[in-house]
């Protein structure tokens, strides 16, 4: 005795098609809105290194904000040259906190802190900038502690460093004598900018000539301004290791807003 096998109704054949098809425009939706959000908006961004503590750690998830300066080829994900120059531009506050492209590939993503501003004058003496002729105040504060790696710390100078418009941060110095503590004089071109680390003795910057560093930086190569501390976790957390995401978390530094 032979079995009947039964077949879907033609009728369904159309509905199943249009389901995916209805799945698909979704999924494009989506993703058209999270680039929309993510080249107009705002940006995530991952700290890798030391080079801006204490303000920034390594493991810290920042949200850059892209329209604060206004938009360049480089506001696009992998930089397409659809123009040039920057469109709604707008002026970075001296002290501000930036991701920009690193001049000499156009596609690393740097994050530094904004000190000279075009045309300005800048040295750097025994730690100390000098702008435009004069020194940028900085109050020596009680020592810190920063971990060298391999369970070994080392006691680091701290100072607060407050910019003409009277904005202040923290810097971290290992002493006056270090490579990049004596550099300069600087003239910063027309259309540039001069960047530096807030952990002044860990950060290759515009104190070093573009070859080898930063150098400067032209306008249309920021991305945006550091806004805020998402998110936070110590070296030891893993996206492969799930109980690190709270073992390894680090819930004070949680929606720091960045100075």
């Amino acid at each position: 005795m032979s079995e009947n096998v039964q077949s879907a109704p033609a009728s369904e054949k159309p509905d199943a098609i249009q389901e995916i098809v209805e799945i698909v425009k979704t999924v494009v939706y989506a993703l058209l809105i999270a680039l929309v959000l993510r080249v107009l908006f705002f940006q995530p961004f991952t700290i890798p290194s030391a080079s801006m503590e204490p303000n920034l750690l390594e493991g810290d998830y920042i949200i850059v904000s892209k329209y604060s300066y206004g938009y360049s080829r480089h506001s696009i994900p992998f930089s397409p040259p659809l123009f040039q120059g920057r469109i709604m531009a707008r002026e970075p506050s001296r002290g501000d906190i930036v991701v920009f492209k690193l001049p000499r590939d156009g596609r690393t993503d740097y994050i530094k802190r904004l000190i000279g501003m075009p045309g300005d004058r800048i040295e750097i003496r025994g730690g100390q900038i000098i702008l435009n002729g004069e020194p940028i105040p900085r109050e020596a504060m009680s020592p810190g502690i920063i971990d060298t790696g391999y369970g070994f710390t080392r006691e680091v100078m701290r100072y607060r460093e407050t910019m003409p418009d009277g904005r202040t941060y923290v810097t971290y110095d290992l002493g006056p004598d270090g490579e990049m503590d004596n550099k300069g004089p600087f003239l910063v071109p027309e259309g540039h900018y001069f960047f530096m680390g807030d952990h002044r003795d860990n950060s290759l910057d515009s104190r070093a000539p573009a070859e080898i560093g930063v150098g400067y930086v032209p306008a249309d190569h920021l991305v945006g301004k550091a806004q805020v501390i998402l998110l936070s976790w110590e070296r030891a957390a893993s996206l492969f290791k799930p109980w690190t995401w709270v073992t390894e978390a680090r819930p004070g530094r949680f929606f720091n807003i960045l100075q």
